[in-house]
């Protein structure tokens, strides 16, 4: 089922990406815009179809949100499998590098995730089915439109995954405030699958009970935690300072 997607920045990357767009729309007096005349250009290059409405009509599709004055229609999302991102590694010639959420529920960590781990050149994202945040429009605008450049898997159970990775000779570490190891102890310079729980429970019992290694961040003030987003992202980039810089 096709979906709006809103936003500059996410209606021109959904652009430069292989996902389809089926039409442009336009708040009246947008068209002429510095800041919209890019994806103009864009979308007439491509003969997507570009369709100037009432702003109301945009404050209605996207259900109050800041669009920006425009929305893309584009074709509904398309997930990979697990194995698709073992062979986009592959392809690259690189080592494994995945990310693994475990019921994230907000969506705005949810997509400020999926931005940095397209940023620190992960293969691909594993959610799960059920129980977690949905890649819709509020995330695609929080993440940039990084979602359109970034493989995603959506598996109904995590640890069969998980099972699934180690039989493919994936390290699979994961983010525990109660872990021994300092996250920049570990060695993740391997084929890799970090995992980050959930904001409140962190990783569940059963995919704790499946991982290689757990690492923490280290805390010296009152708080004893991070936001899951923060610390994900901060062992994301670990794990790239050690593999490419």
């Amino acid at each position: 089922m096709p979906e709006y997607i809103w936003g500059r920045n996410p209606v021109m990357e959904t652009l430069h990406s292989i996902r389809r767009v089926k039409r442009i729309l336009l708040a009246e007096g947008q068209r002429e815009s510095p800041a919209i005349m890019s994806i103009v250009q864009e979308a007439e290059q491509r003969h997507i179809p570009i369709e100037v409405v009432p702003r109301a009509r945009l404050d209605q599709l996207s259900r109050g949100a800041v669009h920006q004055g425009c929305l893309a229609l584009v074709e509904e999302r398309k997930y990979a499998s697990a194995d698709q991102l073992l062979a986009h590694a592959e392809h690259k010639n690189e080592a494994p590098f995945l990310l693994i959420l475990d019921a994230i529920q907000d969506v705005n960590n949810l997509g400020s995730l999926l931005r940095t781990a397209e940023a620190a050149g992960v293969h691909g994202v594993i959610i799960p089915q059920h129980r977690a945040a949905e890649v819709n429009a509020t995330v695609v605008k929080t993440a940039a439109g990084a979602t359109e450049h970034l493989l995603i898997a959506q598996e109904t159970n995590l640890t069969r995954t998980i099972e699934f990775l180690k039989k493919r000779n994936i390290w699979v570490v994961g983010l525990a405030g109660e872990a021994e190891t300092l996250y920049n102890k570990a060695d993740l310079t391997g084929p890799l699958a970090l995992v980050v729980g959930n904001e409140g429970k962190g990783i569940s019992r059963l995919v704790r009970e499946h991982c290689d290694l757990l690492i923490k961040l280290p805390m010296y003030g009152y708080v004893n935690s991070l936001n899951a987003a923060v610390a994900g992202s901060i062992a994301l980039y670990e794990a790239l300072r050690q593999r490419k810089l």
